[in-house]
């Protein structure tokens, strides 16, 4: 936990995990655990850009990283749906 991509990252990722548990215990589960994979990646290949491009100097690993964190949270708002009650 040394770079901001770090703290970034894994916030994102546990807020995938308080969703996932949430909704696991519902009678029946609208998600598959198979999407909640796209934004887990998500965060760790923007974590790596991020620790890459702080290393090295890069802007453009700079922006990949930027663009690969707003992605994973585009993803995690219009396929998981975070702020949808519906099925409660």
């Amino acid at each position: 936990m040394e770079t901001i991509y770090d703290w970034i990252t894994i916030a994102i990722f546990a807020g995938l995990v308080v969703l996932f548990m949430q909704r696991s215990t519902l009678q029946s589960p609208r998600d598959s655990i198979w999407q909640y994979l796209g934004a887990a990646i998500g965060c760790a290949v923007a974590n790596w850009f991020g620790n890459n491009g702080l290393g090295s100097g890069s802007y453009l690993y700079n922006a990949a990283a930027i663009a690969v964190i707003i992605g994973t949270l585009a993803y995690i708002f219009t396929v998981l749906r975070p702020l949808d009650r519906r099925g409660d």
